[in-house]
């Protein structure tokens, strides 16, 4: 593996040492487009008309003597070309009206979730829940943002991703010591497997286990100390906060042992022989080697953001085949990607190098928090579950997009100050669900850090929490018998789309016409819908057999995830999410910031936020949190996962289960009071700004000739 690493470091320099720019700075010095092709089968959308599906390459370079470079982790480490750049190459791909006249003027850049391509799937209804095709760009759904009129690109920035499934990829560098030997440093990697299994990458977590490049051990032997000392330590634990318990040398090494085939030294494996179980964290604790500068990939969404929004062509003389005079640029992002688009803002990378705002705006999705991607040996691909990645840095002060004082650390900051310090930048929609309340920890991004006050937005800032919704709904039909999944109820189906739809139009006409933005959306303490966890109103819902699906009765814990400041050692910048790390696990303070959750209705669902057509057309609970089962970290959060439970039938079925919350019978005798019900949701969403007249009327049509359903 690790001369794999090697070869592909020696082609990627090769690749790019004859990319000499004219002049010292950073941007897209050439793009290659290799591929163009129709998109969806030459489909017609509308007046824009069929689209085009272009692929290539975008290669960059970086000035690492400039202010803006100079933060980038380890890039005074990096190999240089003729020039004195650092040079990094991304994939693209592009969606683009094959006739340029019939688009918006609108370049929305989307920030890949681990590689993979989302933005179709969130805003155009009817994309099949296949990642593999979403990544192919095979289907076009209901076609929104085609008839619309967007044009869609797409680049790679994370450069730890291993090649497949069409996802989108950056090639960075490795940094070396000055006199050109390899870089070495402390890495935590936490393991969890589905299912039993001997033999794992070193970067196996919940999310990155078959798609992340491991860091190579420096060492293949688990029983032999580094010069300093040092020995490399695997732990296992049932719960996040449970003690960890050593696993011993003798038993687990570097490499691999398949079941029935001898076991193989690698130093980028471990081999368990008595084997990893499901429900258990596991934590290897080792020297790696061969950091990757991982923090070009903030300067790579700057850099093709400028690059499409601006040039007419690069310095090869290739036309920018996307430029069209007087342009906006959007960047949108997902979960991870939101976090990313968020500490991209922070750490000022939205001036490019010629002083002008890569992107006029900003929506971040299901993405509290901040993106540790600045740091030697980081890990980008990690979340910040209350058992799962709990202890990685997702989680730094600042919080809110507004500057204010943190009586924990002591320090003043807000994510937009060196953009409000430059002018750089954009008009902001900030979208969760509530899960990322619940879960996330994301009421800090509404209040004081320690849960006291409601802080207002910036101007520049909206934010909406999608109330009553998981991180991302879950697809119908749901399961019909236990397991659900790794949770003790059935998972929450309540979408973002209709809402995403409305708040991406509005975030454009803010950004493009200059149309004044609607209010942001969210619970507050000031009104009750932003509560302490023991604080919330939960219905006793007993168990049921609704459907013919048993479930059990709901189990009220008041979890939330708690937040410590973390303790990574003297060279790790926690103020930017930024430096090395040399603390591991990471020293936890003492005080608490003040986590909040949302407060509840008489049927368990959130009374803040952005209440959609299903909450308040209701055929059942929708809750944005959900527990694990038995075996699988029990009564801790299910990870992104919220819950459904139905309502009864009837009254009869209601009274004899012991329900409180009214049965479909009594909410709807018959299908107009359903439509009426549907109807009034939805004239007050539109009203609120959160819904397209256009999906009204389609939501209520769906519900005159289908009647009661439990989602798209």
């Amino acid at each position: 593996m690790m001369s794999r690493i090697l070869g592909v470091a020696a082609a990627f320099v090769v690749a790019i040492v004859a990319l000499v720019p004219s002049a010292a700075s950073a941007r897209i010095v050439r793009v290659d487009i290799t591929r163009t092709e129709p998109a969806f089968d030459g489909r017609n959308f509308g007046a824009v008309g069929p689209y085009e599906r272009l692929i290539g390459k975008a290669h960059g370079a970086v000035d690492p003597r400039t202010a803006a470079n100079r933060m980038i982790q380890d890039i005074q480490l990096a190999p240089r070309n003729a020039a004195g750049l650092v040079e990094y190459v991304a994939d693209i791909e592009i969606l683009r009206p094959r006739d340029a006249a019939k688009g918006n003027g609108v370049l929305l850049v989307e920030v890949v979730n681990r590689g993979n391509k989302l933005v179709l799937r969130n805003l155009n209804d009817g994309i099949p829940a296949n990642g593999a095709d979403m990544n192919a760009v095979k289907s076009a759904g209901d076609g929104f943002l085609m008839e619309q009129g967007y044009t869609i690109i797409w680049f790679g920035w994370q450069a730890d991703l291993v090649a497949g499934n069409n996802r989108v990829r950056l090639q960075a560098p490795v940094a070396r010591n000055p006199d050109g030997s390899a870089i070495t440093g402390i890495v935590r990697s936490e393991m969890v497997v589905n299912a039993p299994t001997r033999t794992l990458p070193l970067s196996a977590g919940f999310f990155t286990a078959l798609t992340h490049t491991p860091y190579a051990t420096a060492s293949t032997s688990n029983t032999t100390p580094f010069a300093d000392g040092f020995l490399p330590t695997l732990t296992v634990r049932a719960k996040e906060n449970a003690p960890r318990v050593a696993v011993p040398p003798a038993d687990w090494s570097f490499g691999a042992c398949p079941d029935n085939q001898p076991a193989t030294t690698s130093d980028t494996q471990i081999c368990l022989p008595a084997g990893f179980q499901p429900g258990r964290l596991y934590e290897l604790i080792y020297r790696a080697k061969d950091p990757i500068v991982l923090g070009l990939g903030f300067a790579a969404l700057r850099d093709v953001g400028s690059f499409f929004k601006f040039e007419r062509r690069d310095d090869a003389g290739n036309a920018n085949p996307v430029f069209r005079r007087g342009q906006r640029a959007v960047t949108i992002g997902t979960s991870q990607s939101g976090r990313f688009i968020r500490s991209y803002l922070h750490l000022g990378f939205n001036r490019d190098e010629r002083g002008r705002v890569a992107f006029d705006g900003a929506m971040p999705h299901i993405g509290g928090g901040l993106m540790p991607l600045n740091v030697r040996f980081g890990h980008p691909g990690r979340a910040w579950g209350d058992q799962i990645d709990h202890l990685y840095q997702a989680y730094d002060f600042p919080f809110h997009y507004a500057a204010m004082r943190d009586p924990i650390t002591g320090r003043t900051q807000g994510i937009l100050d060196r953009c409000a310090a430059n002018g750089t930048c954009p008009k902001i929609f900030h979208v969760a669900t509530s899960l990322e309340i619940w879960e996330g920890r994301q009421s800090l991004g509404l209040t004081d850090p320690l849960g006291r006050r409601d802080v207002p937005d910036p101007a520049n800032v909206r934010s909406f929490i999608l109330a009553s919704t998981q991180h991302s709904p879950a697809n119908p039909p749901l399961p019909t018998a236990a397991p659900f999944g790794s949770c003790v109820q059935q998972s929450n189906p309540n979408p973002h789309t209709w809402a995403m739809r409305a708040l991406l139009t509005e975030l454009v006409a803010w950004v493009k016409d200059g149309r004044a933005p609607p209010a942001s959306v969210v619970p507050r303490i000031a009104d009750g819908t932003l509560v302490a966890p023991n604080q919330v109103r939960i219905p006793a819902i007993p168990a049921n057999a609704y459907g013919n699906v048993q479930r059990p009765a709901l189990r009220y814990l008041a979890n939330h995830n708690p937040l410590q400041v973390l303790d990574f050692g003297p060279d790790y910048r926690a103020g930017d999410s930024s430096g090395v790390i040399s603390v591991e696990p990471p020293r936890q303070g003492v005080q608490s910031y003040g986590i909040l959750v949302p407060q509840a209705d008489a049927d368990g669902m959130d009374i803040g936020g952005v209440r959609s057509v299903y909450q308040q057309a209701p055929i059942g609970s929708y809750m944005a949190w959900n527990v694990g089962r038995r075996d699988r970290f029990e009564d801790g959060f299910c990870l992104f996962q919220g819950a459904f439970i139905p309502f009864a039938a009837t009254r009869a079925e209601r009274e004899a289960t012991g329900d409180p919350r009214p049965s479909i019978e009594e909410r709807y005798p018959n299908r107009e009071a359903y439509v009426a019900a549907v109807r009034k949701a939805t004239e007050a969403l539109v009203a609120q700004r959160t819904m397209l007249p256009a999906d009204a009327a389609h939501l209520i049509r769906q519900a005159q000739t289908e009647g009661i359903r439990l989602a798209p």
